[in-house]
């Protein structure tokens, strides 16, 4: 792939640093507003984490990376306070921890504001080579003629940028692979709704939304090839947590006979987690599945389990791809084998 098609349908940057401050486009009010929020402090950025306004595990991760920047700035007799605060924002997406012993790291070895926004943009920089590095890889197991389905959101948006399972999706329309895509609303936030389509169609790729529930009933029709999906952590057997609604995809691609694609970078794979039973899977509020856009839309006095990821396990799994390589079928000999030395 060349650099001209690596690069096209690409138009998005969520994680913006500033100079002397970190600027996040606000993805609550997407798609009807276009805003972004500036975080001038570590408090800042551990709210834009926690209330949702930054997401995706990878764009999380560099949001809290240039989060400790700003401690370093602010009041850098506090920065073990402030890798605390941001490791606390949001438990289950790895790339958080990951991100944040990196920067640890660098504190050990220079704790000037300077050097560590080295270090912030260096992960920052990373994460868009590697994404487009894996939408290449992944985009090479596609045949001409597919059809995918996505989950959520994992593109620009939730990235540095390109993106990881929509990274594929770019490169797979950019390469004639991909014929046809298609977005599940993803509730009850809504993210393949609101900002998959709103990704995909900004970019001039044509995508067709359609009702989480109506996702079996697609992948009956002949119309998907591939699912392809993010992740916000990878265990040692392969076993990966991702959005919820993930697992029920996997469930009914493999009784469709759908192949069934992650897509992340190695930092979200954790090898210190054997397998998906080890993750721990956050738990929001419930009032977010009463109400939509403030206007309450379930009778009161309901009760409601508002589990914000699920686990894959590993044998529903065709692929695991990363910017390091791509696991087959994986287990934990596979995953081993590509993984076993990288932390």
């Amino acid at each position: 792939m060349t650099e001209a098609s690596s690069t096209s349908h690409d138009s998005i940057r969520a994680v913006r640093w500033q100079g002397d401050h970190l600027r996040l486009l606000d993805q609550r009010r997407l798609p009807s507003e276009e805003t972004y929020i500036d975080c001038r402090s570590v408090d800042d950025v551990v709210d834009a984490i926690r209330d949702l306004a930054v997401r995706g595990a990878p764009a999380i991760g560099i949001s809290a990376a240039w989060g400790v920047v700003l401690a370093a700035r602010n009041d850098p007799g506090k920065l073990d306070a402030a890798l605390s605060a941001l490791r606390a924002a949001r438990p289950t997406a790895v790339n958080l921890m990951w991100a944040l012993d990196r920067m640890k790291k660098a504190i050990v070895r220079n704790s000037s504001a300077d050097a560590l926004a080295d270090e912030a943009q260096a992960i920052q920089d990373e994460d868009l080579a590697a994404n487009r590095h894996m939408g290449e890889l992944g985009a090479g197991l596609l045949d001409a003629d597919t059809g995918v389905l996505t989950h959520c959101n994992t593109g620009s948006l939730a990235t540095a940028g390109y993106g990881t399972a929509l990274g594929v999706i770019r490169a797979g329309v950019d390469s004639g692979r991909i014929a046809r895509v298609f977005a599940g609303e993803t509730r009850p936030w809504l993210q393949g709704a609101r900002l998959t389509m709103w990704e995909l169609l900004r970019d001039g790729i044509p995508a067709t939304l359609v009702a989480d529930s109506a996702a079996a009933h697609l992948m009956k029709s002949g119309q998907v090839q591939w699912v392809v999906v993010g992740a916000d952590r990878i265990a040692a057997n392969g076993d990966t947590a991702n959005k919820i609604g993930t697992y029920q995809l996997a469930i009914s691609a493999k009784h469709h006979g759908v192949r069934f694609m992650v897509v992340a970078p190695s930092s979200t794979v954790d090898m210190s987690t054997p397998d998906g039973e080890a993750i721990d899977i956050e738990l929001r509020s419930p009032d977010e599945l009463f109400a939509y856009a403030g206007q309450r839309t379930v009778a009161a006095g309901a009760q409601a389990w508002n589990p914000v990821f699920d686990v894959t396990p590993a044998s529903l799994i065709d692929a695991i791809v990363t910017e390091l390589g791509v696991v087959h079928r994986p287990d934990e000999a596979g995953m081993n084998r590509l993984f076993g030395n990288v932390r």
